[in-house]
């Protein structure tokens, strides 16, 4: 019922098709990034510093993002963001066909982080003056259903490109999501929302946004999780799973098909999830969170193709609680006029680890050995996922009430 009643809110429906379109570019430029990188001779480190380069650029520039997204209409950044990424898509389709050096590829891709770090605060800031609150659940779980689907279709299109047109050609077909998506935010009539006096300097307001999250624990919590768990956990496994399953089963078909399963995993998860409603989302979402080690793992010990396919599913299931749940959470909690900074905080802080540990993946695999990094690395995931639990307000995703007679008693 609910769904239905998203589609009468135009706004909704333009931002919806417009991410789903900007998703498919997203998911599917990194397999062609990937197999460029590796089919030119490229090492797991060389794949991990071009990967992190990107991140790094997000982490970065995350704030800017944050900051203009609460001061200018957000649907303004967000055309800026997918723009830029557009256009940069279209530098690596020349830059691969030209035969230019690798590192060129890094700077390219380095700058692509920009329009992600723009972008990512006002697309999840913009739901509210889109919807009333009675929706945002709804909206946010279409949003995350969509999403996924356009993982499942991007490395797939990815893939089925690489192999018609080889990955140079792909750049240029993956940029015109980018751009039809961005098209298509120029219609968008976004409802006002209060604003700071522009008097404020950037780190007055980037620093208002900072206190916000200190003043909420469990948010500062589950952005430091995130920070330690993606430098450790993804930024390991996202350059292992090229590399293993290339030098495994020979070929790119397990490395697109495992990343077109975790996004069926991801809308499979997200669809059953957007219908529960649960007193305790953030229990659950860490809970199912943990099922994200089967991917690790399944590198750890690739004994079959299907296997790691199924692992990848699994993977791509485990994060869709969060998916729905954190972003309604900073929806409800926060003030809207300071959501696009706490949503660049987090940005910022979830990523800001994740470059050293791409750059890392490549030498500490060689030094200690693929399978024991991958294994530690899923002991890891477990422990540090149960340690936030402990945080209060995590298991409800809530700032704790204050309880009444122990404050009459101080």
């Amino acid at each position: 019922m609910k769904n239905s009643r998203l589609f009468e809110h135009r706004g909704f429906v333009l931002l919806w098709i417009s991410g789903f379109l900007v998703t498919i570019g997203a998911a599917a430029f990194p397999i062609a990034l990937a197999v460029t990188v590796l089919d030119e001779g490229g090492s797991a480190t060389t794949l991990g510093l071009i990967l992190a380069s990107r991140i790094l650029s997000g982490v970065v520039l995350a704030g800017f993002g944050g900051v203009w997204a609460d001061r200018f209409k957000r649907k303004y950044i967000m055309i800026i963001a997918d723009i830029t990424r557009g256009i940069l898509t279209l530098a690596l389709f020349l830059v691969t066909t030209a035969g230019l050096p690798t590192w060129t590829l890094a700077v390219i891709v380095f700058l692509m982080g920009t329009g992600e770090a723009l972008g990512m605060p006002a697309s999840a800031a913009i739901l509210p003056s889109l919807l009333p609150n009675e929706l945002l659940p709804a909206g946010n779980a279409l949003r995350s259903v969509t999403a996924r689907v356009g993982a499942i279709l991007g490395p797939a299109i990815g893939g089925l490109f690489v192999a018609l047109v080889g990955s140079h050609k792909t750049f240029l077909i993956t940029a015109v999501g980018f751009l039809v998506g961005t098209a298509l935010l120029f219609p968008l009539k976004e409802g006002s929302i209060e604003t700071k006096p522009q008097s404020n300097s950037f780190f007055a307001d980037f620093k208002e946004g900072i206190r916000t999250v200190k003043n909420m624990p469990w948010v500062a919590a589950i952005i430091v999780m995130a920070a330690i768990q993606l430098m450790v956990v993804i930024g390991i496994e996202s350059v292992m799973l090229p590399v293993v399953t290339k030098s495994e089963f020979e070929g790119n078909f397990t490395f697109a098909a495992a990343s077109a399963a975790a996004g069926i995993g991801g809308a499979v998860s997200a669809l059953i999830w957007a219908r529960i409603k649960s007193n305790k989302p953030g229990l659950v979402s860490v809970i199912a969170w943990l099922f994200f080690a089967v991917g690790p793992l399944a590198l750890a010990f690739p004994f079959a193709s299907w296997w790691v396919i199924f692992a990848y599913f699994v993977l791509g299931a485990s994060t869709e609680p969060f998916g729905i749940y954190w972003s309604t959470a900073i929806q409800r909690e926060v003030p809207q006029e300071l959501q696009g900074r706490v949503f660049s905080v987090d940005h910022m802080g979830s990523l800001s680890l994740l470059p050293l540990g791409m750059a890392l993946a490549g030498p500490t695999t060689e030094a200690f050995g693929i399978r024991n990094v991958l294994i530690f690395v899923v002991i890891f995931h477990i422990v540090t996922g149960l340690a936030v639990l402990a945080v209060p307000g995590v298991t409800r995703l809530k700032t704790p009430e204050v309880n009444s007679s122990v404050s009459e008693q101080k």
